[in-house]
């Protein structure tokens, strides 16, 4: 960055908000039974302003806890604190939160707050700036990036699947890991359902040993298969990474649960992953997963920005990948969620299989935010004022 980066904050505002849903979302591990989002507001000394999403989609209780975390135990390490960028902020509030974290065994808690902190940080900057986030990581920074259809429980993808498509969506991410038997033969469902270059991935949410996620994988290999995610624990001993890569007929992808430049940096030199993905709002915020993305990239490997949330961090991957630069797709979770935005407004975004991006300052330019989230206030469950 080359703008002005100093900050000093002088507020921030958290607000909690859960969309009911009719269809619960299901995963191998667990089943959302409403969409959760965290926005934060920053305010710098100068006036300027930016926003940032925390991760919130578990436990079910996690969102109010992110937010009265940030607060009322974090309020000491922002109000009044000044910092020469987002990155300096970044690498403070690490060090300042070790020992709080290590105390009460919330590493997560703490990284994702703190990567809500980083992203709203980088969209104050952008925005005093007068650009698009992505144009100040990176000047060579493209206008759109291509994406896939995320979310879609493979006992669903019969309906979703077309119903993506119909919004602009080429790739589509089906969830298994329920019912071996029935899961397969849904999945050659969805391979017939695939219309001329269209390609499907799979994401197992860690449900499987090394030796079942082997059996089901090389049960249903195909070249239209892009990858599988997360087919084993993300924890799992490096010897079952291994064997998987070896055996598998199918690219591995994962990385939504590694966290630190450690952690990927490991990975990265196991070559555990073909493609990774980091999250925003998990670990990292703008800048770990910037940089682990040039690392990723760096390495050969492909990045591939994780996001199942609201539409702050959607947008803010979105920026990413589009200053990352690579052939990476970005997540779009296609599930009802107006905290992510309305199918109106994504088919709006959608073209050809890529999601176009606004011209607008920051990242979360353009998305009703330059006054606190009115127009969610029906959802709203939570405030906080620091």
């Amino acid at each position: 960055m080359t703008a002005n980066t100093e900050i000093t904050i002088t507020g921030a505002q958290v607000e909690v908000y859960r969309h009911p849903v009719s269809h619960p979302v299901a995963t191998s591990f667990g089943v959302m039974r409403d969409r959760p989002a965290v926005f934060l507001r920053l305010e710098a000394a100068d006036g300027a302003f930016g926003w940032g999403e925390i991760f919130a989609n578990w436990p079910a209780a996690g969102a109010e806890h992110r937010a009265r975390l940030l607060i009322e135990d974090m309020g000491d390490l922002l109000k009044g604190q000044s910092f020469a960028s987002p990155e300096a902020a970044f690498e403070s509030l690490t060090r300042a939160t070790h020992i709080r974290a290590l105390q009460s065994g919330e590493w997560g808690p703490f990284r994702q707050v703190i990567a809500g902190i980083d992203t709203a940080l980088h969209d104050l900057v952008a925005r005093r700036a007068g650009r698009p986030l992505r144009q100040m990581l990176s000047d060579s920074a493209a206008d759109a990036v291509p994406a896939y259809a995320s979310g879609i429980a493979i006992r669903d993808a019969a309906r979703m699947i077309p119903e993506a498509r119909a919004l602009g969506f080429q790739r589509f991410k089906v969830k298994v890991g329920f019912d071996d038997e029935a899961d397969r033969a849904r999945l050659a469902e969805c391979l017939d359902m695939l219309e001329g270059d269209e390609i499907l991935m799979m994401d197992a949410n860690q449900a499987w040993d090394r030796t079942r996620a082997l059996r089901f994988i090389n049960a249903v290999a195909d070249p239209r298969i892009g990858w599988i995610e997360e087919p084993i624990p993300a924890d799992a001993p490096e010897a079952d990474w291994q064997a998987l890569r070896e055996a598998s007929e199918i690219p591995l992808a994962g990385g939504e649960n590694l966290a630190g430049f450690d952690g990927f940096a490991e990975a990265l030199a196991r070559r555990q992953f073909t493609f990774y993905q980091p999250d925003v709002a998990k670990w990292g915020g703008v800048t770990g997963c910037l940089r682990v993305a040039r690392d990723v990239l760096g390495a050969g490997a492909t990045y591939c920005p994780h996001f199942l949330g609201g539409l702050v961090g959607l947008q803010a991957s979105a920026e990413l990948l589009a200053a990352a630069g690579g052939p990476g797709w970005l997540e779009i979770d296609v599930n009802p969620n107006p905290l992510r935005g309305e199918d109106d407004w994504l088919a709006a975004r959608m073209q050809a299989g890529d999601f176009l991006l606004s011209d607008g300052t920051g990242s979360s330019a353009g998305l009703g935010l330059d006054s606190p989230c009115d127009g969610f206030g029906r959802m709203r469950t939570l405030t906080l004022t620091l």
